[in-house]
């Protein structure tokens, strides 16, 4: 028999509203707060501060500390960050009216990414809402399309109940943000704390049970068993729901033991060890060409977590056009067939729905010889290889970031803005496990990557943090470049220079005759190196030379503290390959460096014409 939960130490004590908010939070596991503060939300850092000056570390550290960025869109972004990064959940306090509305992208932002942050909010006195008070702003509206759930708390009694639903909703099935709103007079409220309690929500409740429930069955199994016996070319797709439901151990244990190929979105790398033999690396729009490639050539397809996104399957139809079956494993029913029909699909946790998988084909004794189609995929990555050009007199993008990742050996945490830079860093980093990469996928925000990484580092202090950015994409956050500062925090900034917005003047270039409006930025003032300098980083160098790179590089890595490096790279360089609007694999874009397969074939014709 299970012993019951000690009782609370605070239970049954008198306490405002705001201790309330802060104690909650303590007993959520909560480690840091990244927030701005505001009259609305002012009694709730009043009480983070007592709550700190109370509860020291024995070293003399804030148990909470709660980081101020320049402004509250950065906040969340940090607490995305270190979600991100940490797999729990972050928190971002603000005040009401534009404090809270400018959280509405981060937001958002982990929606799409299925993140799980909580983001409380000031709001006026309850009596006053609805009056248009001085700084007051429909939040639960204005949340309710972007969030997983908003509270607006108007009952103070339900505000403790509130705050660990929050946590709840926010962690459990698919991840995601949850919103809660509270007026001042409820965080003034005196109330009797109860150290325990949740709302009822029993349909979420009941949602969440079953598909935790929904084991494979034998049966399932056995279905699948038969799938897979009957392909011969394999390959696993693998999005994000993989990490942020903690089931990439499982899925290598999978891939290892059948010797599965596995390819990844975005979102899902790191699921695999991407220098390991099996993996593809990153599928889709801007994937490589050999994973691309797998999946034209694949005759069964298992998707894991993944959701067949435009950017990965752009022309549904024409996506895996060889597999005779797809499989689909997701949390969500919403995703299955939503996008591209599927002939086997099961819904419920993934790390267990793989692991039961995994123990059903042991007991069958089933052992695949895929050694034809580890030869095929060998061909595949030894032909449409990874390319550029490496005897540019130019610096290349690509080669920044192999330098980089010949330093931290795919061991570093890299976060980055939207853009060029975003696929550079994607294809060209190596990364040995999950929660090392964090980008804005879905959303696609610009801005995202220096406050993620500040998030990122309190999450993990461990590891080396890297923030990839571009020149526009860091202008939109560019005032955390001193909260890196403030905090003295070990981040890297690397600011890849192509003096414009080069995604948009990639597909400017490809699809608008190369009228590149408004995405020049030639003209511009801005000093990078000088902006650092003035917000106080010791190591603020930039690269214009080629031959500088390998040692102001291995320079910049090697800094222990805050580190900023320019790097001033060829304005033409592209993100290559490239699946453009409406095209399907067999129609990918892979430039001048990068061998395509209608290329290859047009060669090994003239070759075999050379013969006679």
């Amino acid at each position: 028999m299970s012993r019951p939960l000690a009782k609370h130490p605070l239970a049954s004590q008198t306490l405002s509203g705001a201790d309330i908010v802060v104690q909650v939070l303590a007993d959520e596991g909560t480690s840091v707060i990244f927030g701005y503060s505001g009259g609305a939300i002012l009694p709730t850092y009043d009480a983070v501060f007592r709550f700190n000056r109370e509860h020291r570390t024995a070293e003399g550290a804030e148990k909470m500390p709660l980081i101020v960025p320049a402004n509250e869109q950065a906040a969340g972004f940090m607490a995305a960050g270190y979600a991100r990064a940490s797999g729990k959940v972050g928190v971002c306090l603000v005040t009401s009216g534009p404090g809270a509305t400018n959280t509405v992208t981060p937001v958002r932002d982990c929606m799409a990414d299925s993140i799980p942050i909580v983001v409380i909010c000031g709001q006026v006195p309850t009596a006053a809402i609805g009056s248009d008070g001085f700084q007051e702003a429909p939040i639960s509206s204005i949340m309710a399309p972007c969030a997983k759930h908003v509270f607006l708390v108007t009952d103070a009694s339900k505000l403790e109940a509130t705050m660990r639903t929050a946590f709840e909703v926010a962690r459990t099935g698919r991840p995601g943000p949850v919103v809660i709103d509270i007026p001042k007079d409820v965080q003034n409220a005196n109330l009797v704390f109860q150290g325990e309690g949740v709302l009822p929500i029993p349909g979420y409740r009941a949602r969440l049970a079953e598909v935790n429930r929904n084991r494979l069955s034998a049966k399932a199994c056995s279905e699948f068993e038969a799938l897979l016996k009957a392909s011969e070319r394999p390959l696993l797709y693998v999005g994000g729901g993989a990490i942020n439901g903690n089931a990439a151990p499982a899925i290598r244990r999978f891939a290892e033991a059948y010797g599965l190929p596995v390819t990844t979105t975005l979102m899902g790398i790191g699921t695999v060890d991407t220098t390991d033999a099996l993996s593809l690396q990153m599928l889709g729009m801007h994937g490589t060409a050999y994973a691309n490639y797998a999946v034209e050539d694949c005759d069964f397809l298992i998707t894991l977590g993944a959701r067949f996104d435009d950017r990965v399957a752009g022309v549904p139809d024409k996506f895996a056009p060889h597999a005779k079956a797809i499989a689909h494993f997701d949390i969500d029913p919403a995703e299955i067939n939503k996008v591209k029909r599927v002939q086997w699909h099961h819904v419920g946790a993934l790390a267990l729905a793989i692991d039961d998988l995994h123990a059903h084909l042991q007991s069958r004794g089933f052992k695949p010889d895929y050694r034809a189609w580890h030869q095929h995929i060998g061909a595949l990555k030894s032909q449409h290889a990874l390319n550029y050009d490496r005897d540019a007199a130019t610096i290349q993008p690509y080669a920044v970031i192999e330098a980089i990742n010949r330093l931290t050996g795919g061991e570093a945490i890299v976060s980055t803005g939207v853009g060029q830079h975003q696929m550079w860093a994607a294809q060209y980093f190596d990364f040995k496990e999950p929660r090392l990469w964090l980008t804005s996928g879905s959303m696609g925000t610009m801005g995202f990557g220096l406050p993620a990484a500040i998030g990122a580092q309190f999450a993990r202090p461990d590891k080396i943090v890297i923030d990839i950015d571009g020149d526009a994409s860091i202008r939109m956050n560019l005032g955390e470049l001193e909260t890196v500062t403030t905090y003295n925090l070990p981040v890297k900034v690397v600011v890849l220079n192509n003096f414009g917005d080069g995604m948009v003047r990639q597909w400017q270039r490809l699809f608008f005759d190369s009228r590149y409006a408004a995405s020049d930025k030639s003209l511009h003032q801005k000093d990078f190196v000088k902006a650092a300098e003035a917000d106080g980083y010791a190591f603020a160098k930039r690269i214009t030379r080629k031959e500088e790179l390998e040692s102001v590089i291995a320079e910049f890595v090697a800094f222990k503290g805050p580190a900023f490096l320019e790097v001033h790279i060829d304005g033409d360089a592209g993100v290559y390959p490239m699946v453009g609007p409406g095209m399907s694999y067999a129609q990918m874009i892979t430039g001048d460096w990068i061998t395509s397969r209608d290329a290859l074939q047009t060669a090994e014709s003239v070759d075999k014409a050379d013969l006679f």
